[in-house]
């Protein structure tokens, strides 16, 4: 009779080990509502897990509602006006996170890689002004303005006015050329971001090519195939 009821218990907590294991396997639906740090709902949050960027973005009431795999630890919204918030997920299904409006520590880590701005020419240099898309997984961006501020080097850009560092020139206006796949143009607000592959930045000598329109720097944007 003993060796029956320990046959059973053995049977048992196998059983219940089994169990165990798949639901330790199982994805959880994480959901919550970000604010700001007024409490206001904060809609088009983008959210990471772990820093990666995901799919999921806040709805008009600042909810969102995500699957988090076994072993994904963090949690952040992010929007570029309102900053990031993280938390620790600890097998919680209810985070909410507010907005403080500070940036992440880190975001060449959130956008997937280190902040590769510059790309390499053909003997394998660095190049400068150029930002490689491709190569640079690209975190969330307002607009074209947005994606070349701060990621770009030589540039300076306020609001929609964009200015190359280190060009002196005579004209009354001190906007670069635009030259979006080799066609001059007035400007490049219709451009969206995940459109764009490259934008490079000349000066000076390299700039000379397209005379007296390229004295205040020209900003070559090369966009994606099969883009129109």
């Amino acid at each position: 009779m003993k060796a029956t009821h320990i046959l059973i218990f053995s049977l048992l907590i196998c059983f219940s080990g089994v169990l165990s294991g798949q639901k330790a396997g199982k994805k959880i639906v994480v959901t919550g509502k970000v604010t700001d740090t007024g409490g206001n709902p904060v809609a088009g949050a983008v959210i990471f897990i772990d820093n990666v960027k995901t799919e999921q973005v806040t709805d008009v009431r600042g909810i969102y509602r995500i699957k988090v795999k076994p072993g994904e630890s963090q949690i952040m919204a992010f929007t570029l006006l309102n900053g990031a918030c993280e938390e620790l997920i600890n097998g919680r299904t209810e985070i909410n996170l507010v907005l403080t409006g500070s940036s992440p520590e880190n975001p060449g880590k959130i956008s997937g890689e280190g902040d590769k701005s510059q790309s390499q020419d053909k003997k394998g240099s660095k190049k400068p002004g150029t930002l490689d898309v491709e190569k640079t997984k690209i975190a969330v961006y307002q607009d074209i303005y947005d994606m070349i501020r701060g990621r770009v080097p030589g540039v300076n850009v306020s609001g929609k006015n964009i200015t190359v560092r280190g060009v002196s020139s005579l004209n009354v206006s001190t906007e670069p050329l635009f030259v979006v796949d080799g066609v001059i143009v007035n400007a490049i607000d219709d451009i969206a971001p995940e459109t764009v592959k490259s934008i490079e930045v000349l000066k000076g000598p390299d700039a000379t090519s397209y005379g007296t329109r390229g004295s205040n720097g020209v900003i070559l944007i090369t966009r994606k195939k099969g883009i129109e």
